[in-house]
């Protein structure tokens, strides 16, 4: 396999941009990576139309790996100003996991936002119940805020819960 390039999405790599992403959360794809929100939500990740919308967001800026053609990594990062980053969506193709992209993605996605942002902080939110990938986060200098926030349990736009305690915690690290 060839060495993933990150660049800059394109509205040409909606289609298999919204592929990736579902690939890496949902269903049984999701499974065959380490990492996947399979067990804890069904329906979609996400959609074509926020897809688009993330596209055309200049405050936003979505990367992706590509590797001989094939989108196989992507990542978002959203300007929330005051100094502060957003970064969510990072997506590995499930194959791939494990394998360095995804550490790969998240340095691009602190790159933009220092940048191109002028950002000193990053923030995210992770699932509470997701212990491996919080661990892995805190592996790349993130640390809990003690913070939480709602899960959107009534929007199938996020996601069917097949639990009902789902809730954000948040993680930031500094630039």
């Amino acid at each position: 396999m060839t060495d993933p390039v990150i660049r800059d999405a394109t509205p040409a790599d909606l289609e298999p941009l919204h592929a990736l992403v579902e690939s890496a959360y949902r269903g049984d794809s999701a499974r065959r990576g380490w990492s996947h929100e399979a067990d804890l939500l069904d329906g979609q990740r996400t959609d074509a139309q926020e897809l688009k919308t993330l596209l055309a967001d200049t405050t936003q800026v979505v990367l992706v790996a590509e590797a001989s053609g094939e989108l196989v990594g992507c990542v978002v990062a959203a300007d929330k100003g005051q100094g502060t980053a957003y970064l969510g969506m990072l997506s590995v193709d499930p194959d791939r996991q494990a394998g360095g992209l995804g550490r790969r993605l998240v340095g691009a996605a602190e790159a933009v936002a220092r940048e191109r942002f002028g950002a000193g902080r990053m923030e995210m939110t992770v699932i509470h119940s997701r212990a491996e990938l919080i661990a892995w986060y805190e592996r790349l200098g993130y640390r809990l805020t003690g913070e939480r926030r709602p899960f959107p349990m009534q929007d199938p736009r996020f996601g069917l819960p097949r639990v009902d305690d789902l809730t954000f915690v948040v993680l930031t690290r500094d630039l």
